[in-house]
């Protein structure tokens, strides 16, 4: 447990961190997309303030710095320095109710790849979207707090036990820990020998040791996929913001985001979530900013093309299934963009990802030669890659049972019954009409083709209705199309995966479990369902039934100097500066509210704090007896270097996560790593490791097997000494070298 000293610190080294990030963050948002404000401007700062304290980490990783001083120091200059060195448009951001054309644009590209101002001309889409009714606004609301109240019984339920989910103790807790320990990310933190683990992109790992480095404890890893949770909630209600349709957008994404697939992420460190929230982040920024393009053809501006590229990016320097939609989506935009634009577009798109996902698969292409070592073959080239088992459950795809109907009927319907509750047809039909009909438009405004007149009237909110709409019509349909694109990608990763049906021949175990793969598609398909012909303009009826929701418009008149879409200044006239001023009050509350909740949150923190330092691990029951009894044991255990057979390790770092656990194994050429073989080589091993304990233990009791593994019949001899027996596990404290020698 952590005293109020210790615990207060941390709360200002993390206020620290996000405090001069966001300002940073910011500043850049100013400078990209002046003109995304509100809850869309909040987004784009929130991505890139994330992506700062992710660059930062990665930076002084490489270098085995990511230590608590030299990090603080680093995300404060970083965060000043943007602030000061970035320069904002002359003019100031667009805010929320300025006229289009009252307002100085940022320079963007034209056609022919020149820059210049952009045109003062009147805005070609006058069409804006209604404001979401005060009605509408509270439905999706209390859908969305149904949403989170169920996520938080089971983060509730985690802080009385600790993380136990199976890839929270295999990989992401262990991850998460050895950047935490060695301060190094640019090296292979080796694991058990299953499917190249120690391979996979680890963004959502960083920010679990970021949490780390402020506490020296593991307190915000049960709390942060909540936070990644509202925001992907946040991103649903974008994504229809343009259309007059975020309610709908938020109520459908949250039903999506509550499906029991996604339940094994609350309370624990799985990253599904994660990778989610930065696709529909860069989808909804990208939507924001064509409907409110910077130049009268609309097109998406450098800065929104950036900061598209770098959410998607971060999305697949989170998780593998992430590659395909991020492909998908920077050559999807770089086909939409005009001829003349359109190097331009992928340099800036691809860059961006690159900068937000790359490091992962450069640290992989360094280690083995290869960025995806899971490949081992490109057409008839030979990729450098270990020469190893995946290990694990035996790789099967979806793709590969499509036509047996066994499979569908003892495991494919009974599985999609249990993650997708019973109407997963009715949840897969909506999200599947969300993704197709979303390519519809972009058909009519690309070719002379004139749709239909009912499909007309119902597209028109939003500034999209067919070939003879607006530019930002187009834009805004392209991009759209390409949204659809991005959800049917992510379907066919799924589709693909060699995981998503994992187990032996005829007997997909692992479908249930990997139906999560298929949760993104399923999510962007449900909140950009009400976006979409012809159920737009009902939808943005319906959103706008009774009282608007918002504040009033302020003046064009008056001057903004935006950080996130606040309006914060006024001009010369006394009584535009009344109000302003009016306007200005709100804000304020507003911000003494989040001071407010911060100082509560601080002050609940503490004994929540206490109560999960107490209990974390105490007396766990998720996996076999002895295992269960070894992390136990683990807590009392403070600055030891324990080496392990069991796949699951991440409990025996210990609650002050000081113990430095390393599964024994051999290292193998292109970064390949290998269970010890035989007794001599294990012994070895442990010697050479200088270990204090090994924790000898099978994953699981099966029938017809010994109780123990041969690993302790290894370790046995003069110099281990038994701490704890208890099947399936020994653990031993060693007092001196094991001899090769003496091998039973």
């Amino acid at each position: 447990m952590l005293g109020p000293g210790r615990y207060l610190l941390g709360v200002v080294e993390l206020l620290w961190l996000v405090g001069f990030a966001w300002v940073g963050a910011a500043q850049v948002r100013r400078r990209w997309v002046p003109r995304l404000t509100g809850e869309a401007g909040f987004l784009a700062t929130l991505v890139i303030a994330v992506a700062l304290l992710i660059w930062v980490a990665e930076a002084l990783g490489t270098l085995s710095a990511f230590k608590p001083v030299p990090y603080l120091a680093a995300v404060a200059i970083l965060g000043l320095a943007l602030r000061f060195a970035v320069s904002a448009p002359s003019a100031g951001g667009a805010s929320a109710g300025v006229p289009h054309g009252a307002e100085a644009e940022p320079s963007t590209v034209g056609e022919s790849g020149a820059t210049g101002p952009a045109a003062q001309s009147p805005d070609p889409c006058p069409s804006t979207p209604t404001r979401p009714s005060l009605l509408a606004t509270v439905i999706a609301l209390v859908i969305a707090g149904i949403a989170i109240g169920h996520f938080v019984s089971g983060v509730k339920l985690r802080l009385g036990t600790g993380m136990t989910g199976f890839d929270s103790t295999w990989y992401h807790g262990p991850f998460a820990a050895g950047f935490y320990q060695s301060g190094n990310t640019i090296d292979l933190h080796l694991i058990a020998p299953q499917f190249l683990a120690w391979f996979y992109p680890a963004n959502s790992e960083v920010v679990h040791a970021i949490g780390m480095l402020a506490f020296s404890r593991d307190l915000l890893s049960p709390l942060l996929n909540l936070g990644w949770l509202v925001g992907c909630l946040l991103a649903c209600w974008c994504i229809g913001r343009p259309f007059g349709v975020a309610p709908w957008s938020l109520a459908l994404g949250a039903i999506a985001l509550s499906v029991p697939a996604l339940g094994d992420q609350a309370g624990e460190a799985r990253n599904d979530l994660v990778g989610i929230f930065f696709l529909l982040a860069a989808l909804a920024v990208a939507l924001n900013a064509a409907r409110d393009g910077e130049d009268e053809r609309r097109r998406l501006s450098t800065g929104a093309l950036l900061l598209v590229g770098l959410a998607i990016g971060l999305a697949a320097g989170t998780k593998l299934n992430f590659l395909l939609p991020a492909a998908v989506l920077v050559l999807g935009l770089t086909a939409l963009a005009p001829s003349g634009r359109r190097w331009t577009t992928l340099l800036c798109t691809g860059g961006m990802a690159l900068a937000g996902g790359g490091y992962w698969y450069l640290r992989n292409l360094i280690h083995s030669g290869n960025p995806l070592p899971w490949i081992h073959h490109l057409g008839p080239i030979d990729l450098p890659s270990p020469e190893q088992a995946l290990g694990g459950r035996e790789a099967h795809s979806v793709f590969s049972y499509l036509t047996n109907g066994s499979v569908w009927s003892h495991w494919f319907f009974p599985g999609l019954h249990g993650a997708l509750w019973i109407v997963w047809p009715v949840v897969g039909a909506a999200a599947l009409a969300g993704l197709l009909l979303a390519l519809i438009p972009l058909l009519f405004s690309r070719t002379s083709t004139s749709p239909p007149r009912w499909w007309a009237e119902n597209s028109s909110q939003g500034g999209v209705s067919g070939p003879s709409t607006s530019a930002a019509g187009r834009t805004v349909a392209g991009v759209l199309a390409v949204a659809g694109l991005v959800g049917l990608a992510a379907a066919v990763s799924w589709l693909v995966s060699p995981t998503s049906a994992s187990g032996p021949s005829g007997m997909p175990r692992g479908f249930e479990s990997g139906l999560r793969y298929l949760t993104p598609a399923l999510i962007l398909g449900l909140a950009l369902l009400p976006t979409v012909p012809p159920l737009r303009a009902l939808a943005a009826r319906l959103a706008s039934l009774g009282p608007a929701f918002g504040e009033r418009p302020v003046p064009a008149s008056s001057e903004t100097t935006t950080g996130d879409g606040l309006h914060l200044g006024a001009d010369s006239d006394p009584k535009r500066r009344r109000t302003v001023e009016e306007e200005r009050l709100p804000r304020r509350w507003v911000a003494a509210i989040v001071a407010g909740a911060v100082v509560l949150g601080v002050i609940v923190g503490y004994p929540v704090e206490r109560h999960y330092l107490h209990d974390r691990y105490r007396d766990p029951s998720f996996t076999t007896p002895g295992l269960d009894a070894a992390f136990a044991w683990a807590q009392g255990v403070s600055g030891a270097r324990i080496a392990t057979t069991s796949t699951r390790q991440y409990p025996l770092f210990g609650t002050d996560l000081s113990n430095r656990v390393a599964y024994v194994g051999v290292k193998r050429p292109h970064g390949g790593f290998e269970e010890a073989q035989n007794c001599r080589q294990f012994r070895r091993l442990i010697n050479e490791g200088d270990y204090d304990y090994v924790v000898a233990s099978r994953d699981r009791i099966e029938p017809g097997k010994p109780a123990f593994p041969p690993q302790a019949k290894w370790t046995e001899g003069p110099n281990a000494e038994v701490v704890l027996k208890k099947k399936p596990t020994v653990v031993f404290r060693i007092n001196g070298p094991l001899n090769p020698k003496t091998c039973p």
